[in-house]
């Protein structure tokens, strides 16, 4: 337990690699006298699974009310620098530890944590096994099956990633990133039904109007990542054809923006080009 104040609540919290419980508490205050000693006893127990710090708010009247401290004892917990719970009052020592809980990680989590670390660490196999372990532990989680499929499809693991898409809840559309991998799996797919890529090219310079030749195009190069040059064809169908597919062209686009959220700029660019387009 530390003592925090303006000037190190950043270090001691925002910046902490563990889960932080802020007591906002004061010395005249009795319940804050009964709650104290019980959060210290809970960290104890806890082996440095967490940290608690304690805000003294009349000599941390600004902090107080950046987080809308208007009575105490009122705890705020912290995970990754992002306030993420809170409870005013003195509650029961099992309630505090159902509170705490909502802070550790599930296996599920820690096997993601695995995934994502091997994979920058170069081990593709236990990555991939680390995965299968995760959803092993939450086969429902629609964000974390989405995630791995992209995993398999940076692997070309075609196969598998249409298997683990199959897999996926009916909630599956309204997670953040479905049409992007829909987009790129639904390519890779068919990379094997359409003609090769300087074909394709080749039938675009002879009719520049040929937009399914130019959809096609740009399915190929969704499916080997060349990103902008796919943009380029989608584009060029917007603006010969708004209505070719069901504005396929723009739809397509916006998934390819999802695609490469790693350069925003880049996709910030594209947009004013397709809002400049549509207007």
């Amino acid at each position: 337990m530390s003592d925090v104040t303006l000037q190190n609540f950043e270090a001691e919290v925002i910046n902490s690699p563990l889960p932080v419980l802020v007591d906002f508490w004061a010395p005249w205050c009795g319940p804050c006298r009964t709650l104290g000693p019980m959060l210290e006893k809970l960290e104890a127990e806890a082996g440095g699974t967490w940290k608690l710090v304690k805000v003294n708010v009349d000599e941390n009247q600004q902090l107080a009310a950046h987080f809308g401290v208007r009575s105490i004892p009122h705890v705020v917990a912290f995970a990754e620098g992002q306030a993420v719970n809170q409870f005013v009052g003195v509650l029961p020592e099992s309630q505090l530890r159902e509170f705490i809980d909502t802070l550790q990680p599930t296996d599920g989590e820690l096997a993601v944590q695995s995934a994502q670390a091997l994979a920058e660490a170069g081990d593709r196999e236990g990555a991939r096994a680390a995965w299968q372990a995760s959803l092993a532990h939450e086969p429902e989680n629609d964000a974390n099956r989405l995630a791995y499929i992209s995993f398999l499809l940076d692997d070309n693991a075609i196969d598998a990633a249409d298997a683990e898409f199959g897999r996926l809840t009916a909630r599956a559309p309204q997670e953040d990133g479905y049409a992007a991998i829909k987009t790129r799996l639904d390519a890779m797919k068919g990379l094997d039904d359409l003609p090769d890529g300087a074909e394709l090219k080749a039938q675009v310079q002879a009719d520049p109007a040929n937009l399914a030749a130019r959809l096609d195009l740009a399915k190929v190069l969704i499916a080997r990542r060349e990103y902008q040059p796919a943009l380029e064809q989608l584009m060029e169908i917007v603006r010969r054809d708004r209505g070719f597919e069901d504005d396929i062209g723009r739809k397509t686009m916006l998934s390819v923006f999802d695609l490469m959220a790693d350069s925003p700029e880049v996709v910030s660019k594209w947009r004013r080009q397709l809002s400049t387009t549509l207007n």
